[in-house]
């Protein structure tokens, strides 16, 4: 339940960080109302101070939940503990034979101006190596609308665009990978796409034609994975309003502060006294 996860990662922040993993996947592989989690993961609570420990645990949590819908699939999938230049999840078909890395991505409601950086698509595919695919997997509708060299990119580098809202598609109506069922044409589908597209519609959103391919993987209509997506609305204006009023509070908070408060708060959320410590480091460490 992802409300209990929130609770772990608040009162697990100030233990060993690895322990706090542990602890989180062993949750995470248990969760018995794991698709409420799936539902939830993509959006980073506002509570969680930027950089702060409890963001970096639910960034991990996101790679255990990613790890946990593979295994939903019937892939064998694990959480990888690199964390520079390497992906955040490695998957492996029983059946089939091949390899997938994946990288989870959350963003907070608030966040503004995403580019491709944002989405590290010509890094992930870098990242594959050895292994056969490679797959984001983000908020749907954190997605660029329109044209980005997001899209490019993926065509380009043959990365799947999922988002955790094809995966709840995805498990919800029980796909599972077997002998007869082989699921790299999901991870293959920007490969099999980009031969049908025009240069100059290279840029294009092309998530509307992976959602029919989807659905008709599944053989369901359109409109069941359309369904998913207005749950996730509901969902996500939910979490907006949640998020709403933690921001309304900070601002009745922040009225109340003493002249004192105030100039220590400022002080402290422009880091001025980590930038001077930093000034004398890089002084002190001067030599010929």
């Amino acid at each position: 339940m992802f409300d209990k996860i929130i609770e772990m990662i608040n009162t697990s922040a100030a233990k060993n960080f690895n322990e706090a993993c542990e602890t989180l996947e062993q949750y995470v592989n248990s969760d018995k109302k794991f698709i409420d989690t799936l539902t939830q993961i993509g959006t980073i609570p506002k509570s969680f101070a930027h950089d702060a420990t409890q963001e970096k645990l639910f960034s991990k949590a996101s790679d255990m939940v990613l790890a946990r819908a593979f295994r939903e699939l019937e892939l064998k999938s694990t959480v990888l503990h690199e964390r520079s230049d390497a992906a955040d999840v490695i998957a492996e078909s029983k059946f089939h034979g091949y390899t997938l890395v994946a990288d989870a991505k959350s963003f907070r409601l608030s966040r503004t101006a995403k580019n491709q950086k944002n989405f590290k698509v010509t890094a992930l595919s870098s990242w594959r190596k050895d292994n056969d695919y490679a797959v984001l997997c983000a908020p749907y509708f954190q997605y660029p609308l329109i044209n980005s060299q997001v899209y490019s990119q993926a065509l380009t580098n043959n990365v799947c665009l999922m988002s955790w809202e094809h995966l709840i598609f995805l498990v919800k109506n029980g796909m599972k990978e077997d002998a007869n069922i082989n699921l790299s044409q999901i991870w293959n589908f920007s490969n099999n796409f980009s031969k049908q597209v025009l240069l100059s519609d290279i840029k294009k959103n092309f998530l509307g034609e992976f959602n029919e391919f989807l659905a008709e993987l599944l053989n369901v209509d359109i409109k069941t994975f359309h369904k998913v997506l207005h749950s996730q609305i509901k969902v996500i204006k939910k979490r907006g309003i949640n998020e709403k009023a933690f921001w309304l509070n900070r601002i009745t908070e922040i009225n109340n502060y003493s002249r004192e408060q105030a100039i220590e708060e400022l002080i402290k959320s422009q880091k001025i006294h980590e930038k001077l410590n930093q000034i004398d480091s890089y002084i002190r460490g001067l030599s010929i």
